[in-house]
């Protein structure tokens, strides 16, 4: 499964795409910063991934014990 930036990603890439073909600077901006977006929430994604993870894992030693 895609994360859940995929979607602003793409659109940030298409803006910036489009922002260089016709010259506009803000289209651009607003391209990197809806990446930037994108990428922000995939790390958010993989952290709470990684905390799931670490907390399955306590919980099974715990009940190993």
């Amino acid at each position: 499964m895609a994360g859940k930036g995929a979607k602003d990603k793409m659109k940030g890439k298409a803006k910036q795409a489009t922002g260089k073909i016709t010259g506009d600077d803000r289209l651009k901006a607003e391209g990197r910063m809806e990446e930037a977006k994108g990428k922000a929430k995939d790390t958010m994604d993989d952290a709470g991934e990684n905390i799931r993870g670490t907390k399955e894992s306590i919980k099974r030693r715990t009940e190993r014990s």
